[in-house]
């Protein structure tokens, strides 16, 4: 991650990066609203210390979409800092998909005259898992805590545009990735497209709710966008080349799985061969970021898995389970 400077910003929420619509070369300061473009604004959360996503928000006419709902503390950091750079109320805040730091501060938003948006997977999602993350989140999260679970209330099955004349927002579902409902935010004026956790920038992939076989795909088809700008759901904002190295990491990690699968491997073998595996993706240059040592394990048993539907011995409980949102993004813990 990153040094203790670079989590320093400036209280108020005003603290902006002047920038051009072009991929920064040194990354803003985590929680530094910066200006992408125009009225487009990118702001990377504070993941390791406080378990937020990364937000963005675009400023139409007469009202501001939200991308991502965040943890309810996470809604609760940004807000401040929209109304910095606009008075205009915000009006939607799309969860790209259902997963706790992108959607338990739903009912901030309510609060604050705000309607979540979502593809229909999300609130799906949310039936098969809620209300026991929320439960388990909210026994260390005094946020969650303090709030109430809000699903979604306005849905798409595929495709919802916002377009004012000026600014054009399609949010879009490309297929199964990350989750059964992630959304895609693009703009294709400006070529920028959010990812939510379809795609991230580090080693934040969380594997187990969606299909790595089926999210190589989808990025396939977010790739034939043409982004010019990729604002990840973990990590720095970048350029196209996000979206293929996070690919060619799936890529090259369902090859070595998959190689020791045609060798007729077992679970042992590759239980055995996780720390090899982890070894040969870190010698990529272009994909080592990606590689996380708490999380390599569980990425293999998932190929393991879609490949022959058998899973690795199970691991040994290291954690309570009030840090699974810690352990989704293959963080060790959250201070």
């Amino acid at each position: 991650m990153c040094d203790v400077s670079r989590r320093q910003f400036l209280a108020g929420g005003a603290a902006l990066v002047a920038a051009a619509a072009e991929p920064p070369n040194a990354a803003p300061a985590i929680g530094t609203v910066e200006k992408v473009t125009g009225d487009i604004y990118f702001h990377e959360g504070d993941l390791e210390k406080k378990g937020h996503c990364n937000n963005g928000w675009i400023v139409f006419e007469d009202y501001v979409l939200v991308i991502d709902a965040n943890f309810p503390s996470g809604a609760l950091d940004v807000i401040p800092k929209i109304k910095g750079v606009t008075q205009k109320p915000v009006r939607f805040a799309v969860d790209t998909h259902h997963h706790g730091d992108h959607a338990y501060g739903n009912q901030v938003w309510v609060d604050h005259g705000a309607m979540p948006v979502a593809h229909t997977g999300v609130v799906e999602e949310m039936k098969r898992y809620e209300p026991a993350r929320w439960n388990d989140s909210a026994k260390s999260r005094p946020d969650v805590a303090a709030s109430r679970l809000k699903a979604p209330s306005v849905l798409f099955p595929k495709e919802l545009y916002f377009d004012d004349g000026k600014h054009r927002v399609e949010l879009m579902h490309l297929g199964l990735a990350h989750t059964h409902g992630d959304a895609f935010a693009w703009l294709p004026g400006e070529r920028i497209l959010f990812t939510g956790d379809a795609c991230v920038n580090g080693p934040y992939n969380f594997v187990a709710d969606g299909s790595i076989e089926q999210w190589i795909k989808t990025l396939d088809a977010a790739r034939k966008l043409g982004a010019r700008i990729v604002c990840p759901g973990h990590g720095p904002r970048g350029d196209a080349t996000v979206l293929e190295d996070q690919q060619l990491y799936f890529k090259e990690l369902r090859e070595r799985v998959g190689k020791l699968v045609r060798a007729k491997k077992g679970a042992s073998d590759l239980e055995a061969a996780v720390d090899q595996v982890r070894g040969e993706l870190e010698s990529n240059k272009r994909i080592a970021r990606y590689v996380s040592k708490s999380g390599i394990r569980g990425h293999v048993d998932k190929v393991f898995n879609e490949m022959t539907g058998q899973k690795l011995p199970a691991a040994p409980r290291t954690a309570a389970a009030r840090h699974w949102h810690a352990r989704q993004h293959g963080l060790e813990r959250l201070a």
